[in-house]
């Protein structure tokens, strides 16, 4: 018989566990699927075990590691009594409360848990370039957030690949701390707005590489370089930027919802009232519905809400 929970939260990304940190505190004791080390998707902790120094996050005047970030995260939520699984769910069913929760064998009968309330908080994934080198300078001049780390690049040279309004977006507040930002796109003009395309031409620090692909990240422990393809000629250079962030995009990681929960047309969960789904009981929180702000700080005042929404539910509930 599957065991049965007050509170399961899908995912443990800053959203995740500060939900789990709250619900615990409620003395809901909350279960925490927090996803596999071997996923890039799904891996405990989220994106910030993949960044290196956290500067914008309250409470640390020198900044702090991600990866540390999330592990106390994950003890303080632990001292309250959470408990956690490191496994990804496989399979959900939230027809009706208790909700039926999955992992391993998705075809198996019976779910591995049972959950009266369920928090998905399974965050968003950026869409990477899958080049040679990307991989293992990320978080060492290479990034996917201008927000995060436009600070450490002052007097940088830095390229931006992308053409969509994100990647003008980036490489515009870029300007405050970069010598020079080249948006590298694989197209002759940009995708963005009118609006946001105008306030970059009008930017002295901005200059584009148009038709060209980025097929290399060169450095040993620092980006020192890009190789750039020129898709109509051909031809290879190497660009001696100091920095890239990659802006083509992000995938929230919702496929394991669709056709039960409510999304957008880019697969972002909708979400109302609050962290409330259109699914009585099942709230969402942090990245996997907020395709806006994409901060490790709104993403756990959401999960936050999430937790105070669900246990007022489940107050209800039971009166």
């Amino acid at each position: 018989m599957a065991e049965e929970f007050e509170v399961v939260i899908v995912g443990s990304g800053p959203a995740g566990l500060t939900a789990a940190i709250y619900t615990a505190r409620a003395n809901l004791a909350p279960l925490v699927i927090e996803g596999e080390p071997s996923s890039t998707s799904d891996q405990p902790g989220g994106q910030l075990m993949l960044t290196t120094e956290v500067e914008n996050f309250p409470g640390f005047v020198d900044g702090i590691m991600g990866p540390e970030l999330m592990t106390t995260l994950r003890a303080q939520a632990a001292r309250f009594g959470a408990r956690y699984v490191t496994e990804k769910v496989s399979r959900v069913d939230l027809s009706a409360s208790p909700f039926g929760l999955w992992v391993g064998d998705p075809t198996a009968a019976e779910p591995t848990y049972r959950a009266r309330s369920v928090i998905v908080s399974t965050g968003a994934q950026s869409l990477m370039l899958g080049i040679p080198g990307e991989d293992r300078l990320l978080g060492h001049g290479v990034s996917t957030c201008a927000t995060c780390d436009g600070f450490f690049f002052r007097g940088h040279r830095i390229a931006v690949v992308g053409g969509g309004d994100s990647a003008v977006e980036e490489a515009t507040f870029l300007t405050k701390f970069a010598d020079q930002v080249t948006i590298i796109h694989r197209r002759k003009e940009l995708r963005a707005s009118k609006i946001m395309q105008d306030r970059a031409f009008r930017n002295e620090k901005i200059d584009f590489i148009w038709d060209s692909t980025v097929d290399e990240v060169l450095g040993d422990g620092s980006v020192s370089g890009l190789k750039v393809r020129n898709l109509v000629t051909g031809e290879v250079s190497e660009q001696p930027f100091t920095g890239l962030f990659v802006a083509i995009g992000h995938t929230p990681n919702t496929g394991l919802f669709k056709g039960q929960l409510d999304m957008e047309d880019n697969g972002y969960l909708i979400t109302h009232d609050g962290t409330r789904t259109n699914v009585d009981g099942v709230f969402a929180c942090g990245d996997v519905q907020d395709h806006v702000y994409r901060q490790a700080i709104t993403a756990a005042g959401s999960g936050c809400m999430a937790a105070i929404d669900a246990e007022r539910w489940l107050e209800a509930r039971a009166h």
